[in-house]
């Protein structure tokens, strides 16, 4: 079994061959300690696979990078907050490839292998002329992650960022990550924006569906209010800095390097829903017994996307109905009587039936950190677990005044 090896301080500047740089260029107004745009950027070629947004209104930044990724090929990615360049006609696809332009001139690279992404509000067109002035005053360092990962920030309290060292043929391979998100957070292939790195050399066909059946259990299985952003992309450079030769699919080296890739994501995953907008607490939702993988996924997201759900952790009450009433409405096959629940493992329900509880106690318990539901349908033997947050007050007062 191969051990993976969690580098404090990792970032996507971790592996080798990649650095990064940010800068504030003004698209935020809060001052110049809030940088709002950064480089990646691969000292060599790299594949690169990524998963974008199903919302039917999408970003041109996610339009254009979509289109780059379906080569197998990328050295960059450039990114900025403060403006999603979502809902502003033909000008925010003229705004991103200008964007790519810019950022290839300055890395010398190819114009298709450059990546734009972009997060903040809907409806405002970029600031060219600061974005412009910002590109090229950006200064790419070895070390530069942790910049990169609060350029990113919108509502965020704090950036999110975890690598891993793990020992591939005898060689030692570094995988790093970053995302953002804090609200707008329901995927429906990704995330938000995440960045992940790696100096091994991975199939291009390969690095292509693990991607997407890591997305499948990590970020696709977090809920922080319903809402699918508009510019949700996740993305994957892969440049073979290490030496070792290419990754391919169905061998053990693929099974190592898909372990590692869903502990990474899984753990920026819950880094999301932790930092959620007002959240105070994170959520868990284990549902196991389902009929099929399908419909655990389903059930567990029910759970921590509830509202109800979600108040009541915020309230420290152990109203379990509501969990039965986000179950039931899941579209996962559920039998009632077959059903049992526990909350941070203490049962409240069995075989469908209720529990005698000391309620005090479980209120205390649910003052944690941390509440987990723990579902056992006993109709399979496919089980999955999902992400989310209570909502407090907080989140409303965030949101009521977003763009005032």
């Amino acid at each position: 079994m191969t051990d993976f090896k969690q580098i404090l301080e990792g970032s996507i500047t971790t592996p080798q061959g990649f650095s990064a740089g940010s800068i504030h260029a003004g698209l935020k107004t809060q001052g110049t300690a809030h940088l709002d745009l950064g480089i990646i950027y691969s000292h060599f070629p790299a594949t690169v696979a990524g998963t974008f947004t199903t919302n039917k209104v999408r970003s041109p930044s996610v339009v254009l990078s979509e289109d780059n990724v379906s080569s197998g090929n990328a050295q960059a990615i450039v990114a900025n907050s403060g403006c999603a360049n979502c809902c502003v006609g033909q000008q925010g696809l003229k705004d991103a490839l200008e964007i790519s332009q810019l950022t290839a001139k300055k890395l010398d690279i190819p114009l298709e292998d450059v990546l734009v992404c972009s997060t903040g509000i809907i409806g405002v067109e970029l600031p060219m002329a600061l974005l412009r002035t910002g590109i090229d005053a950006i200064s790419l360092i070895d070390n530069g992650g942790h910049e990169f990962a609060q350029a990113i920030m919108t509502t965020d309290v704090s950036p999110k960022e975890y690598a891993v060292s793990f020992n591939v043929r005898g060689e030692n391979i570094t995988l790093g990550g970053c995302a953002k998100g804090a609200g707008m957070v329901h995927p429906n292939m990704a995330t938000m924006l995440c960045f992940l790195t790696t100096d091994a050399s991975v199939n291009s066909t390969f690095l292509k569906s693990v991607l997407k059946r890591v997305v499948g259990s990590s970020f696709n299985m977090i809920s922080v209010d319903n809402d699918t952003s508009t510019n949700d992309s996740v993305l994957i450079l892969a440049n073979g800095a290490s030496g070792l030769s290419p990754i391919v699919e169905g061998t053990e080296d693929a099974e190592i390097f898909e372990r590692a890739l869903v502990l990474v994501c899984t753990q920026l995953a819950k880094m999301v829903a932790r930092d959620a907008e007002g959240a105070t607490k994170l959520i868990e939702a284990t549902v196991q017994g389902a009929e099929s993988l399908l419909d655990a996924r389903l059930a567990a997201r029910s759970v921590v996307s509830s509202i109800l759900v979600k108040t009541a952790v915020y309230g420290n009450d152990p109203n379990w109905g509501r969990v039965m009433m986000a179950l039931g409405k899941s579209g996962a096959n559920i039998e009632e009587s077959k059903v049992s629940l526990f909350i941070n493992d203490v049962c409240v329900m069995e075989s469908g039936l209720p529990i005698p509880f000391f309620k005090e106690a479980v209120t205390a318990n649910m003052r944690k950190p941390e509440v987990r539901f723990q579902i056992q349908l006993n109709l399979g033997t496919a089980s999955a677990t999902g992400w989310g947050c209570d909502m407090s007050p907080e989140y409303i007062t965030v949101n009521s005044a977003y763009t005032t």
